[in-house]
């Protein structure tokens, strides 16, 4: 009569080596399509964003002859675009004026986080007419406002309704601005003057900070001057 052993055979040592090498390697070849898809997904999002903005900015300017939003915020004259148009304009959510690549807690409350800025060269030059800008199509008017931190990760500082207030987009994005948002730093979103959404390929350029299509000259080419 055979004997039967109830002992089963256990894995050696070198065998779960080589099945934990082969999960490893499997982990490293979905890691990077998993995160291409997780950041097309938040570039989609940001996109979505500034097209509500830009259609809540519309209304707007149809109320308001055509002039960007300008409040008395203390401790002084104020360029503050959320209270303008929320919630009137844009429904009762801050949640669309945080992109999401702000990592910051969302909120509803006056201390919401907020990701974006309006082209300061629109106040400076044109006192804020949307009837005065040459090229819509080609003249940034809202961008993603952050600075970059010693790890390289975008840094946000700006609330709903609260100091240091909703800050103007420094004219090329600000030196803080030393890296884009998507594909490695290389690419941004912006909303334009006629009010359409665009991906820009973002620096290196002459202008540290800048986007890298910063100039307005020749015309045509996407730029920050209301007057070009």
């Amino acid at each position: 009569m055979t004997k039967v052993s109830h002992f089963a055979r256990a894995f050696t040592l070198i065998e779960v080596m080589v099945v934990l090498a082969v999960i490893v390697i499997m982990m490293a070849m979905v890691y990077p399509a998993f995160t291409t898809i997780s950041e097309r997904a938040k570039a989609t999002k940001d996109m979505s964003n500034l097209r509500q903005v830009g259609l809540a900015m519309q209304t707007y300017l149809n109320d308001k002859d055509d002039v960007l939003p300008a409040i008395n915020a203390a401790p002084g004259i104020g360029t503050d675009l959320i209270p303008v148009i929320y919630p009137k304009y844009i429904g009762k959510t801050r949640k669309v004026f945080q992109s999401p690549f702000d990592k910051r807690p969302a909120s509803e409350t006056d201390s919401a986080p907020v990701s974006y800025g309006i082209n300061q060269n629109m106040y400076d030059l044109i006192n804020g007419n949307m009837t005065k800008v040459v090229s819509p199509s080609s003249t940034i008017l809202i961008a993603p406002n952050y600075n970059v931190g010693p790890t390289g990760s975008p840094l946000w500082t700006s609330l709903a309704a609260l100091a240091p207030y909703v800050r103007n987009l420094p004219v090329g994005g600000g030196a803080g601005m030393t890296t884009g948002l998507q594909r490695n730093g290389t690419q941004i979103n912006a909303l334009f003057c006629d009010l359409h959404v665009e991906t820009m390929t973002f620096g290196p350029s002459s202008v540290l900070g800048s986007f890298k299509d910063f100039t307005s000259d020749p015309l045509g080419q996407k730029h920050w001057d209301p007057t070009k």
